[in-house]
């Protein structure tokens, strides 16, 4: 680890250095993962009254049981109900990011950060990226660099964005992130694992796939416009007036979902939703999964990496299908907007949040007739518009094992009068939203779920 008085160095220069570094990293982080019998991890345990699976120190998170009931996606029929497993994690984790300025360019401090479910080994993650248990010390291992810039007087930083965001709904039960940017004028250390890379660097690095880890993706959502205007767009910010609604007019397409949506959420015991051969999950020796293979499958691994703060561990990840996110964007009066749809998943905190265009399972591109996604097909059609934005990316490697999305982003042409209005006024629970009310939304929590905040990400990065 390198000693404070490290100086900050000089911006990033755009060469090939970063890749040097990064097989560096590669190199040095060695590390293994095994998988392991869930009733066989060390510090884990299915609890006796209620099967669920916790750690013997009461915190980190667990696996539980759900049951979900909701009349979303059923096109006003009964509603439907099902359990599944799902991880409770009550505490708040906190996910920062370290801005400061070189040569007039802004940086941001990232981390080549190995986490036991990454496809890779080693991705980009924020500055901070921890739970409430690793940044205090439940885990009794080496304390987190970096959380004194965005807890207590945060060493004098000034705070750019500041908001809790969900994480993934349909395998989480109301779990949220603070998700942090400071920007500082200090010398900061650049200790070891640790890179400063402007953001130009950072949007090039989308491009590639699974290198930016999802939680990186997701502060970066947060950053203010002014940050992120590409060249001639800083002078002339998009004003009320440019976008096709209201901003009181997004606002109500969500609060309009979340007050004509039934979710009802109950915890149930592991034990119950796993219990009788009418339920379609089913616990073996490799783990917890559903008899027809879909959704995901719930794993266990042990771990050894002498680079993070616990040198070995074990803990359950979840493991799922891979999946599909896509986001159509066109301009309307020269504006660029962004097609979103309130949608409802089991484990959402507050009923539905604004997603991509389309959110589905891969096996769904494969699929036709009613079940197809709306908007799926368009989104894949040759010649629909231009592609700014096709690669696989990893979600949080902390939590799930080898979770691969599919980030599609399509520009519409203009399109042909009998498409036009389909796309003007799109169905129910859809609204085009101009990207500067996207970035207005991102300054509170729970309007974009993680999957559109990582579009907006790679939307608003590559296209500086």
């Amino acid at each position: 680890m390198a000693s404070s008085k490290t100086p900050t160095p000089r911006a990033d220069r755009g060469d090939t250095s970063f890749d040097r570094w990064l097989d560096e990293q590669r190199r040095r982080h060695r590390h293994t993962v095994r998988r392991v019998p869930l009733d066989k991890l060390p510090g884990w345990t299915f609890s006796r009254d209620t099967g669920d699976l916790v750690h013997s120190s009461g915190r980190f998170f667990s696996v539980s049981g759900l049951r979900a009931t909701t009349d979303f996606g059923t096109g006003g029929q009964r509603p439907l109900s099902w359990t599944q497993p799902v991880i409770v994690q009550r505490e708040v984790g906190l996910l920062g990011m370290l801005l400061k300025e070189f040569d007039g360019e802004l940086h941001c401090l990232l981390q080549a950060k190995m986490e036991p479910g990454n496809l890779n080994g080693l991705q980009l993650s924020p500055t901070v990226q921890a739970t409430r248990s690793n940044f205090t010390g439940v885990h009794r291992g080496r304390p987190v660099p970096y959380t004194e810039y965005f807890t207590g007087d945060r060493c004098g930083g000034r705070v750019l964005a500041d908001s809790l965001q969900s994480e993934q709904g349909w395998w989480f039960l109301h779990k949220r992130n603070r998700n942090v940017v400071v920007v500082t004028d200090d010398e900061v250390p650049e200790l070891d694992g640790f890179r400063w890379l402007s953001l130009r660097r950072v949007g090039a690095l989308l491009l590639r796939d699974h290198l930016v880890n999802m939680d990186s993706r997701t502060v970066l959502s947060t950053l203010p416009r002014q940050l992120l205007a590409g060249p001639g767009e800083a002078s002339h910010p998009a004003d009320e007036d440019d976008a096709a609604h209201s901003f009181a007019e997004v606002l109500s397409v969500l609060a309009d979902a979340r007050f004509r949506y039934e979710l009802t959420q109950e915890q149930l015991p592991l034990r119950e939703i796993l219990a009788g051969g009418a339920s379609p999950w089913r616990r073996t020796a490799d783990g917890i999964g559903r008899r027809d293979g879909r959704h995901f499958t719930v794993l266990g691994v042990s771990v050894e990496a002498q680079a993070r703060e616990v040198a070995r561990w074990s803990q359950p990840l979840l493991a799922p299908v891979p999946g599909f996110a896509g986001l159509l964007v066109r301009r309307l009066g020269g504006v660029p907007h962004v097609l979103l749809r309130a949608r409802v998943e089991a484990g959402s905190l507050n009923v539905a949040e604004f997603g991509p265009t389309v959110q589905c399972s891969t096996r769904h591109l494969r699929e036709r007739g009613a079940d197809r996604p709306e908007f799926l097909d368009t989104l894949l059609a040759p010649g629909a518009g231009r592609v700014l934005f096709d690669t696989e990316q990893s979600e949080e490697g902390g939590r799930f094992h080898h979770a691969v999305t599919r980030n599609l982003i399509v520009e519409l042409n203009e399109p042909d009068p009998a498409g036009e209005a389909v796309l003007r006024e799109p169905p129910p629970d859809y609204c085009w939203v101009s990207v500067p009310q996207v970035q207005a939304l991102l300054r509170h929590g729970d309007c974009l779920n993680v999957q559109a905040r990582c579009l907006m990400t790679a939307l608003t990065l590559t296209a500086r």
